[in-house]
C-alpha cells in the first residue's frame, strides 16, 4: 500500500469506530517542513462542520486514536491538522509494492481502454520545422505518452492545412525564388515567405525546369502549389523524426472539404439557429451565450473561415469514436478555443470532448541575446539543426521541463552544456551511477539474485527513507502531469530524485557492507527504475554509460 493510502485507510478506520462520517476522499498531503512529520491530514476541517466541534478538537481525538497504529512512529495534532511520522517499516513496504510492480509502476488503469486522440504541431506546411515548434511537439507528444500511462488508447493527430491564402502565398513565393534563379528579379511577395529554404528549392527547380514557367498563372500557381507542400511535408518529417516524434494519423483540411464535412457541420449549426446572415456573411451568434464577439463562419464569396473548418474536424473526430480529443495549441489562439467550444456544445457534444492544452511562446537565448522565431521572415532555428547540436534528449527535455504557461526562453549555452549544470544530464547520471553500482554488484558476485526479496530493516538512513517517499510519489505525478498537460511536473520531480541520489551516492559506501549492500541495492534498484520510466515518458534515454 502507498504512503497517502495508508494514512487513508488508517484515518477512515479510526472514524469508523467512532460512529463518525467517513468522508468519500481524504484528503491527505506531504508535509510542508520536516518537523512537520511525513504526511498531513485536514479532514478534521469539513468533520468539525459537522460534528459542532472545532477542529482542533477533531484532530486532537482522531490523533489519539491513531498513536498506537504500527505504521506511525508519531501522530500529532496541530490546529486543525494531523501530522504523521512514518516508520521506517512503513516505507520498506512501499518498497517492496515497487520492486514487485517493476516496469508497470507508475501505470494506471483509470482509462481502462478508452481512446484518447491528441492533436499538436498542426503547423502549415509553409516551411520547415523550427524551435518555435519544438514546444508543442514535445509537450504533445509527453501528453499523450501520459495518458497512455493511464490505460488510455491514444492516436496521435497532426491537422494539415494545406488549403487557403497561406498555401497560395507560399507557391507564389516559392515562384518567384524559380525566377530569380531564371535570372528574373521577381520579388517575393511583401506578406509572403522570404526564408532561404525557398531559394535553395528554387535553384533546384530552376535546374530541372528550365525557364519553362514564366508567368504567374493558374496552371502555374497549382503547379507551385504542389510542389511547395510536398517539399514543405518532407522537411516537416525530416525535422519530427530528428526528435522522435512519430504521429499515427495525418488528417488533411483538403480531405474534410472534400468529403463535405465544412458543410454539414455549417448546416447543422444552421438548423439549431446558431447562425444569422449580415453583409454576405454567416455568422456564429456566440455573444447570445456570453462570448465577447460574433465569428464569421462563412465570408461573403462562399469560402469558410478557420474557426468554420475548425468546428467541422471536430465533428470528424467525434465521428471516428474518441472518448476525449486534447488539442494541443498556443495561448494565443483562446478566443478562437472558445468560438469551437461553444459550437459544440450547441451541436450537442458532451461537457468534457475537448480540452485544449495551452501554452506560451519560446524565444532563444544565444550569444546575440533572446530572439523570436519567424518562418515567414526567415529567421528560425530548425529543429533538424537544433537536435543535431544539443541532442534529442536536451532539445525534447529542456522544452516541457517549464510550465507550458509560462513564458520558455531556450539557453542554448546550457542545452550545449554536457556538465551536471544540464537539468538532462543530471538526471541521467544518476540513473548511469546506478547501473555502474550494479555493473561493480556483478562483477564482485554480490548482487542480489532477486531483489524483491531483499531484507529491507537495514534502510533507516533519512536519505534513504526520502528516496522512499519520492520514488512512492511517481505515481501520482504522472496522474496529475497527464490531468494538468504538466509534463514539468515529471522533470521536477526526476530532478528530485536525482538531488537526493546523487549527495547520497557520494557520502555512503554501497558495495561491500553485507545485507547493508543488498538492502542499498534494492532500494537504488527502485530509483533506478522510478528515473528510467521518467525519462522514457519525456522520450528521453535512460543511459547506462555516460
Amino acid at each position: 500500500m502507498r504512503l497517502e493510502a495508508l494514512v487513508q485507510a488508517s484515518v477512515a478506520e479510526a472514524l469508523a469506530k467512532r460512529r463518525w462520517t467517513v468522508p468519500t476522499e481524504i484528503p491527505v498531503d506531504r508535509a510542508a517542513r520536516p518537523e512537520h512529520g511525513d504526511l498531513v491530514t485536514r479532514v478534521a476541517f469539513p468533520l468539525s462542520r459537522e460534528l459542532g466541534v472545532p477542529p482542533a478538537e477533531v484532530a486532537s481525538q482522531l490523533a489519539g486514536d491513531l498513536t498506537a497504529h504500527p505504521s506511525f512512529a508519531k501522530v500529532e495534532p496541530v490546529g486543525g491538522f494531523v501530522n504523521f511520522t512514518l516508520r521506517p517499516e512503513a516505507m520498506h513496504d512501499v518498497l517492496r509494492q515497487v520492486l514487485a510492480d517493476g516496469e508497470a509502476y507508475g501505470r494506471g488503469d483509470e482509462g481502462r481502454g478508452r481512446t484518447v486522440q491528441v492533436e499538436f504541431v498542426s503547423s502549415n506546411p509553409t516551411g520547415p520545422l523550427t524551435i518555435g515548434h519544438l514546444r508543442q511537439a514535445a509537450l504533445g507528444d509527453v501528453v499523450a505518452e501520459l495518458y497512455s500511462q493511464l490505460g488510455w488508447r491514444c492516436t496521435r493527430e497532426y491537422y494539415l492545412n494545406d488549403e487557403g491564402r497561406q498555401m497560395d502565398l507560399l507557391a507564389r513565393s516559392l515562384w518567384a525564388r524559380y525566377r530569380q534563379a531564371c535570372g528574373d528579379d521577381q520579388p517575393v511577395p511583401e506578406d509572403g515567405y522570404h526564408g532561404e529554404y525557398l531559394a535553395a528549392i528554387g535553384a533546384e527547380l530552376a535546374d530541372a525546369w528550365g525557364d519553362a514557367h514564366r508567368t504567374w498563372d493558374e496552371p502555374t500557381r497549382a503547379l507551385f502549389r504542389d510542389e511547395a507542400v510536398q517539399r514543405m511535408m518532407a522537411m516537416i518529417h525530416e525535422d519530427l523524426e530528428a526528435i522522435g516524434v512519430r504521429f499515427d494519423v495525418w488528417t488533411k483540411e483538403g480531405d474534410l472539404h472534400r468529403r463535405g464535412l465544412v458543410r454539414r457541420a455549417l448546416a447543422e449549426l444552421q438548423a439549431r439557429g446558431a447562425v444569422y446572415e449580415k453583409d454576405g456573411a454567416l455568422w456564429l451568434a456566440s455573444t447570445k451565450h456570453g462570448l465577447s464577439r460574433d465569428p464569421v463562419l462563412l465570408r461573403s464569396d462562399g469560402t469558410p473561415t478557420y474557426t468554420m473548418v475548425d468546428i467541422a474536424y471536430h465533428l470528424e473526430k467525434r465521428e471516428r469514436g474518441f472518448d476525449l480529443v486534447v488539442d494541443v495549441q498556443g495561448a494565443d489562439h483562446v478566443d478562437e478555443q472558445q468560438q469551437v467550444l461553444l459550437a459544440l456544445k450547441i451541436l450537442g457534444f458532451p461537457d468534457g470532448f475537448l480540452r485544449y492544452c495551452l501554452h506560451q511562446f519560446v524565444t532563444v537565448k544565444g550569444e546575440e541575446g533572446v530572439q523570436r522565431m519567424s518562418t515567414r521572415a526567415g529567421r528560425f532555428l530548425r529543429l533538424k539543426d537544433l537536435a543535431a547540436e544539443v541532442g534529442r534528449d536536451v532539445a525534447r527535455y529542456f522544452m516541457v521541463m517549464r510550465k507550458p504557461q509560462s513564458h520558455l526562453v531556450f539557453d542554448l549555452a546550457l542545452a550545449r552544456d554536457t556538465s551536471m549544470e544540464n537539468p538532462v544530464y543530471y538526471v541521467q547520471y544518476a540513473h548511469t551511477r546506478i547501473a555502474s553500482l550494479f555493473r561493480e554488484a556483478q562483477r564482485e558476485g554480490t548482487a542480489p539474485p532477486d531483489l524483491r526479496t531483499v531484507d529491507l530493516s537495514p534502510l533507516t538512513d533519512p536519505c534513504e527513507l526520502a528516496l522512499i517517499k519520492e520514488v512512492d510519489r511517481f505515481p501520482d505525478v504522472v496522474r496529475v502531469a497527464a490531468h494538468e498537460f504538466a509534463p514539468h511536473l515529471l522533470c521536477e520531480h526526476l530532478e528530485t530524485v536525482s538531488g537526493l541520489l546523487h549527495p547520497y551516492y557520494a557520502r555512503v559506501r554501497i558495495l561491500g557492507q553485507g545485507p547493508v549492500t543488498a538492502a542499498r541495492l534494492a532500494l537504488l534498484g527502485a530509483v533506478r527504475l522510478v528515473l528510467a520510466q521518467g525519462l522514457t515518458i519525456l522520450g528521453v534515454s535512460a543511459p547506462e554509460e555516460m
